[in-house]
C-alpha cells in the first residue's frame, strides 16, 4: 500500500508534483482530480505511480457513490476529512489486496476513459457540422 498523507486543500499552496485532489463539497463529492478544486482535500505522495494508483482507487470509489453514505450538510453536503481519513485508508488497501486484479481494473479504467473522451469529441464535431450545416441552410 502507498504511503500518503492527506490534508485540506489551502488555496495559493504550490505542492511538489505527486499529489492528487479530491473534492469535498457537492453531491460529486470524492472526485479525484490532477488539478485544485476550491473545496478540496490533498493527498500528498512519494513518487508517481503511488499517485497514479490512489487516483484510480479514489476513482472508483468516487464512480461507485462510495461516499454519499458520509455526506453531510442539508443544503449542500460536504465531506468531513476526518470520515474520509477513516474511510478512505481501510478501503484502499482492501482493494489493493489483490494487486494484479488491480493493475488490470486500472489499466480497464483507463481505456473506458481514453474511450469516452474520443467519444465526446466526436459528439462535439457532429454538432458543429450540423450547426454549419443548418447555418448554409438557413442562410439561403
Amino acid at each position: 500500500m502507498p504511503n500518503f498523507i492527506i490534508k485540506t486543500h489551502q488555496k495559493n499552496t504550490v505542492y511538489r508534483a505527486n499529489q492528487i485532489f479530491i473534492l469535498n463539497k457537492g453531491m460529486n463529492s470524492g472526485k479525484p482530480q490532477k488539478e485544485p478544486f476550491t473545496n478540496s482535500f490533498v493527498i500528498l505522495f512519494q513518487n508517481e505511480e503511488d499517485a497514479e494508483t490512489v487516483y484510480w482507487l479514489a476513482y472508483s470509489l468516487w464512480k461507485s457513490k462510495f461516499w454519499h453514505q458520509s455526506l453531510v450538510g442539508s443544503v449542500i453536503p460536504f465531506l468531513r476529512i476526518p470520515d474520509f481519513k477513516n474511510e478512505f485508508y481501510p478501503k484502499a488497501s482492501l482493494m489493493m489486496r489483490e494487486h494484479d486484479e488491480h493493475i488490470k481494473n486500472v489499466a480497464a479504467l483507463k481505456l473506458l476513459e481514453q474511450k469516452e473522451k474520443q467519444f465526446h469529441e466526436n459528439i462535439n464535431l457532429i454538432n458543429d457540422l450540423r450547426r454549419i450545416i443548418l447555418y448554409r441552410y438557413c442562410k439561403k
